[in-house]
């Protein structure tokens, strides 16, 4: 049972610092870049990400192995877990209208784009790619969507204080997202070999 524990934790940690999926794999980065100018957008943005990734991944675990694979139908995987994330999406946007429209207005477009983000669809693939099994399916789901959060946080917080200050032309916007971006990639490879999944 420890033993078991132990490797979900592992698992968790890694999703969320080793293995981050939007600095190691690169998923996500539109939203990414395009929501980090404000906290509270990125906030609003990221607890989305971690609402859908934690419920999408295991709920495409359990219609993979429930019914895809038992009726030889995975060929059909992606079309089905881009079906299931795309009605969870549409779920949680009608409950942030409801929570707070003034949230629901800040996120604005990225809020539907949840459906398509690539992060979570990647995070649905990879338990497949990987044969995670459910627990580890839902202890990767919530890692990733904390990860995701991580990261566009830090990436807010950072753009937010160098919005006041004065940068060279060329490195306004998008070029200095990217930079700051690649180096907070190599920031989070420093906790590579604390914890890594068996």
């Amino acid at each position: 049972m420890i033993a078991a524990f132990s490797s979900w934790f592992a698992l968790f940690f890694s999703a969320v610092f080793t293995q981050n999926i939007l600095l190691t794999n690169y998923l996500g980065m539109c939203p990414f870049l395009g929501a980090s100018r404000e906290l509270k957008t990125s906030f609003g943005l990221g607890a989305a990400v971690v609402l859908v990734m934690t419920f999408t991944t295991p709920l495409n675990w359990l219609l993979y192995h429930s019914i895809l694979l038992p009726l030889g139908l995975e060929y059909l995987a992606l079309i089905a877990f881009i079906s299931l994330i795309a009605a969870f999406t549409q779920l949680t946007e009608l409950v942030i209208m409801r929570v707070s429209d003034s949230l629901h207005a800040a996120l604005g477009i990225f809020l539907p784009l949840i459906t398509v983000n690539c992060a979570i669809l990647g995070a649905s693939l990879f338990m497949v790619a990987r044969r995670y099994s459910f627990l580890q399916t839902t202890a990767y789901g919530l890692g990733g969507g904390l990860g995701w959060m991580l990261a566009l946080l830090a990436m807010a917080g950072i753009r937010q204080r160098i919005a006041k200050n004065r940068l060279p032309r060329g490195l306004e916007g998008a070029g200095i997202a990217l930079i700051i971006a690649g180096i907070m990639a190599m920031a989070f490879t420093a906790f590579t070999g604390m914890a890594t999944p068996a």
